[in-house]
Order: structure tokens, then C-alpha cells, then sequence
């Protein structure tokens, strides 16, 4: 696999929507504690709360080690420029600890072309980043240069975007996917490309209800066409997508149960090829953070982690 140079990430990461609806200091308390428990990273997505920029500050600042890594950043909210001077920022007050995944679909019909750079759609999403990648690396630096400088992922899912992001960034970041999608990753991207993977999970013995939750996650995202599309490359059919979620397709995507299926999972992602697996922890209450899940999972599967 990829030397990641002097950015540390680890095997085990968190990945969260949680901190969007959480007050600034909740949230500063929550990253202090995720890095004692020897997490290696905390990734957050961008969709509706703070901009992934001040989400960024506020999770590094409260933090001294772990790496922080957007997951992933909307090009579609702010222009090359913008993006590659704060990127720059954050590496030069962060050294080593920040990771600008780079992502770009609509969230809403107010999102709208920038400065020339559209909001990537079907056909041209690839096309699009490609354009994204090169203006930033365009942008002249006039002050301090971080070292190493933060490192660039892409929230890839089609083989396009895995070979663009193999080719012009340092790796992959794909959401929502299986293992077998990781497989196919590490053969497009190659051995060199990091490759770092999200998992939803729900620690839940109860397997009804861990189903349950698992299962509204899928749904939720079947609505995009840019899933859709990718779970259909993976197999799946109209009998696994209409009319809600299939057994297969949830249970392919979704780790649930146990503790030790977690750890299955994770390990079987490692296997086909991933770096680090980022874990999105699910809970029938999105309003609070699952901080007992964190812990537990930290016992589990971290193995330098102290009580």
C-alpha cells in the first residue's frame, strides 16, 4: 500500500455527520475525546451545518494529534480558489494533520454554477473534477508553504474517478460501498494510491432493530442517482432497489449486530485492499452524537487503546 509520508491516519477512523447539529464547544469536547480513544482520524461530511472550512478549524484546533479529513468537501459550494487557499491554511497551522477529501453533487436546486465550474451531474462529473483539481494546483501561494502539504482524496465510486483520483490526488475516499467495491478499487487505482473506505455500522444485538436502522440508511441514499448507479455496478438489481432496499443490498453495505461483525468487516475491507476504513456509526437517534459506539468500537478494535 501507499506511504502516507508524515500524515498518519492508522487502520481505524470515524467518519460523521453528527457534528453538523452539535454546538462548538459539544463538538470540541467529542474530537478531544475520539483521539484519546486512538482513533487515527475523524472524517465529516458537508451537507447542511457548518462549511467543511470552519468544520476543519474548529475539530483540528480542539484537537493535538489525530488527523482530520473532510469526507468530503462539495466543490460545488465554493470555488478552486477558495478551496486551495484554505487548504493551504489548514496544512500550514495543522502540519501532517489534514486530509481535503474532494467531492460534488447537488444537495438542493439553490446550489448553482461557480465561476465557471458547475455542479458536477451524470456524464461530466469526472470532467469536472478533473477542471477543479487543475485550477487549484494553479493558484499561486504568497505566504508560508505547509510541509508536507495536505494531501488530496477523492470521493471516487466510478472507475473514471478511481483512475483520476489514483492519477492526480493521493487516493480514494469512497462512501457507501461494499467490500467487494473496495476490491475493484485497489485493482483500478493500483498498489500505490491510498485508499481509505467508509463503513456505516450499527452495534446493536438487537438484530431486528440494528436491521431496522440499517435499512432506512440505505434507503436514503438510494435516492441519488450517483449511488444507485454505483450499487448497480456492484450487481445489484431492480428486485435489490425498487421499492426499497433488499436483505442483500443492506447487509452488503451496512455491517450490523455485534461487535466482532464490525470487526469482521473492517478487517475484510482491509483484506481487499483499503488502508483505512472510517466507520459511520448509525443510531435511530441522528440529534445526538453515539459516543457509547465510539467507545465500545474503540475497545474492540483499536489495539493500542486504553480504558
Amino acid at each position: 500500500m501507499t506511504d502516507s509520508g508524515r500524515i498518519k491516519l492508522g487502520r481505524v477512523g470515524i467518519w460523521t455527520f453528527a457534528y453538523e447539529g452539535q454546538p462548538a464547544g459539544r463538538v470540541r469536547e467529542s474530537a478531544a475525546e475520539i483521539e484519546e480513544l486512538g482513533y487515527g482520524a475523524i472524517w465529516y461530511g458537508e451537507a447542511f451545518g457548518r462549511d467543511t472550512v470552519g468544520q476543519a478549524w474548529l475539530l483540528l484546533s480542539a484537537t493535538q494529534r489525530i488527523v482530520v479529513a473532510s469526507g468530503i468537501a462539495n466543490i460545488a459550494f465554493r470555488d478552486p480558489i477558495a478551496t486551495a487557499t484554505a487548504t493551504r491554511a489548514l496544512g500550514e497551522a495543522f502540519p501532517g494533520r489534514y486530509v481535503l477529501g474532494l467531492g460534488g453533487h447537488r444537495v438542493d436546486d439553490t446550489v448553482h454554477e461557480l465561476d465557471g465550474y458547475p455542479v458536477p451531474a451524470r456524464g461530466r462529473a469526472v470532467t469536472t473534477m478533473r477542471a477543479y483539481l487543475q485550477a487549484m494546483d494553479a493558484v499561486p501561494a504568497h505566504g508560508p508553504v505547509a510541509d508536507p502539504a495536505p494531501r488530496r482524496v477523492l470521493a471516487a465510486l466510478g472507475p473514471k474517478m478511481l483512475q483520476l483520483a489514483a492519477e492526480h490526488t493521493w487516493g480514494a475516499h469512497p462512501y457507501f460501498v461494499s467490500t467487494e467495491h473496495t476490491e475493484r478499487a485497489r485493482q483500478i487505482m493500483g498498489p500505490n494510491a491510498f485508499l481509505a473506505v467508509e463503513q456505516a455500522v450499527v452495534l446493536d444485538t438487537d438484530l431486528s432493530h440494528a436491521r431496522q436502522v440499517a435499512t432506512a440508511h440505505v434507503a436514503g441514499y438510494l435516492s441519488a442517482p450517483h449511488q444507485e448507479a454505483n450499487v448497480r455496478r456492484l450487481g445489484f438489481n431492480d428486485e435489490d432497489i425498487v421499492g426499497g432496499p433488499s436483505r442483500r443490498l443492506v447487509d452488503a453495505i451496512v455491517a450490523y449486530g455485534e461487535v466482532e461483525a464490525i470487526r469482521r468487516r473492517v478487517q475484510e475491507h482491509l483484506d481487499a485492499g483499503a488502508d483505512h476504513v472510517c466507520l459511520q456509526v448509525l443510531t435511530a437517534d441522528t440529534a445526538s452524537l453515539p459516543e457509547h459506539e465510539w467507545r465500545e468500537l474503540a475497545a474492540a478494535l483499536l489495539p493500542h487503546h486504553t480504558a
